[in-house]
């Protein structure tokens, strides 16, 4: 005869419970609050080095969790930048391979609705979704953030929205706001965890701020640097009062992204919310403001003597650097610094493996899970990183590149005369090309091979219709 066992019956009720029942509850779901800002480069947060920008929330994250030393973006502007963070794909693989223009968007361009997004997976797995703030993948129908595992957003579908009350997208409703993006999103972000935060959330809130143009802001975010005489790059041929003017502005424009990043942590220590919330801090791309002589990205302008010139298509490390924070409370130790050269197409398998979700058979994407890393682990892992970017607003470019901790190869294909190659031990400032010099032909020989077998690997178009030496 059995006996009957109550705290086996008890255990068994309580699995059977599911989510809601009493053992769930003792190891919930963690929730997840990414953030991404607009052309916010590494050097202008204080976890990385910078004593004039005040961004005491931004490093309050580096502080409780982890910062990354060395995470890149794979192409330096805004619309294939997002595709890689939310697919894992470079922007070849998704058709878009430049900021998305209106005239394209209008004309249909956008994130294929058959590709697979973290947030889709996500959703799947019973995760309450939310976008909140930019999209810039395609402002037709199919293309929406509701298409691509979202379901609420709140925010704009093209590049870009004023910086004080801007007119926003709620669901495919237009809503008129008042008040600093900034504000207004996290004001939104409030309205949003208030009906969610009893289960498992994913909220993603990609500010406007700082992209250009930088101000008007709230004057609490303009004052501390009204003063400021900022450290500016020694470039010769700009002009040092005009970029300091761009860094007073640009700082003012971060600190907003700042003091509203410190609202949120805020409310989701007064909610209970902080212990159980992995947040994440990136931008899409780096930025450039008198680097190099150019000011903006990957398709920034040249500015000597303060006149606009034309563009200048990059994949220098300013414009390719981006912050990544990463706090997750009971597994990163605070404090942790991590050199290892990641790329937001890991966010995809990351993201996923620290909520414990498997991977989705079937989707191909090139990420690679960097939560070893976040846990101390000592794994193997490679610090080469590959980029693209096709330049076709405002100009026309092909170009391609191979970064290893010693090396930079940038192939500008369709074009002569334009090759580079960077010796980043001794010139980390990208200031001399060596691709011309014989003494460096075997190891930008050994370069083009690596490059030319990742091409490959991606069905990289430029292949496809490259000439014969184009591809050596």
């Amino acid at each position: 005869m059995r006996r009957f066992c109550p705290s086996l019956a008890l255990l068994a009720l309580a699995l059977a419970a599911g989510p809601r029942g009493p053992v769930a509850a003792q190891t919930p779901r963690p929730n997840l609050i990414a953030i991404v800002t607009d052309d916010q480069a590494a050097w202008s947060i204080g976890a990385y080095g910078n004593r004039e920008s005040r961004t005491p929330n931004i490093d309050r994250l580096a502080r409780e969790g982890a910062c990354f030393l060395n995470a890149f973006t794979v192409t330096p502007v805004c619309s294939p930048s997002r595709a890689s963070y939310l697919t894992g794909l470079y922007g070849t693989e998704v058709g878009i391979t430049d900021w998305i223009t209106p005239a394209e968007a209008n004309a249909g361009l956008g994130l294929p609705p058959e590709t697979t997004t973290w947030p889709e997976v996500l959703q799947r797995h019973g995760y309450r979704t939310a976008l909140l703030g930019k999209w810039h993948l395609g402002t037709q129908p199919r293309y929406h953030p509701t298409r691509h595992g979202f379901d609420h957003f709140f925010g704009f579908l093209g590049g870009g929205t004023t910086p004080m009350n801007p007119i926003l997208d709620r669901n495919g409703e237009r809503v008129a706001t008042e008040g600093a993006e900034p504000d207004v999103l996290v004001d939104e972000a409030f309205r949003w965890l208030a009906q969610h935060r009893d289960r498992p959330f994913a909220l993603l809130i990609h500010f406007r701020a700082p992209h250009t143009p930088y101000g008007p802001v709230p004057e609490e975010d303009l004052a501390p640097f009204r003063d400021l005489d900022p450290t500016i790059p020694d470039v010769p041929g700009i002009d040092p009062a005009q970029v300091k003017r761009w860094t007073r502005e640009y700082y003012a424009s971060i600190h907003s992204v700042d003091r509203n990043l410190g609202r949120l942590l805020a409310r989701l220590d007064e909610w209970s919310l902080a212990h159980n919330t992995i947040v994440t801090f990136t931008s899409d791309h780096g930025y450039n403001i008198g680097h190099h002589g150019i000011h903006t990205k990957g398709n920034g302008w040249w500015i000597a003597g303060g006149v606009q010139g034309p563009k200048r298509p990059n994949l220098w490390d300013t414009s390719l650097r981006v912050p990544l924070l990463v706090r997750w409370p009971g597994t990163v130790a605070p404090g942790t610094q991590i050199a290892q050269v990641v790329s937001n197409l890991d966010t995809f398998p990351s993201v996923l493996a620290m909520l414990g979700i498997p991977q989705p058979e079937g989707v191909r994407q090139h990420g690679r899970d960097f939560t070893p890393l976040l846990r101390g682990r000592t794994i193997p892992w490679d610090d080469t990183l590959f980029g693209q970017y096709d330049l076709h607003n405002g100009g026309l470019a092909y170009m391609r590149m191979i970064r290893t901790p010693e090396w930079k190869l940038v192939r500008h294909y369709r074009a002569s005369q334009l090759d580079e190659l960077y010796d980043l031990r001794a010139d980390p400032g990208e200031s001399r090309n060596l691709y011309t010099s014989a003494s460096h032909q075997r190891i930008r020989d050994e370069l083009q091979q690596r490059l030319t077998a990742w091409m490959r690997s991606i069905g990289d178009p430029l292949l496809r219709d490259a000439a014969p030496n184009e591809s050596r």
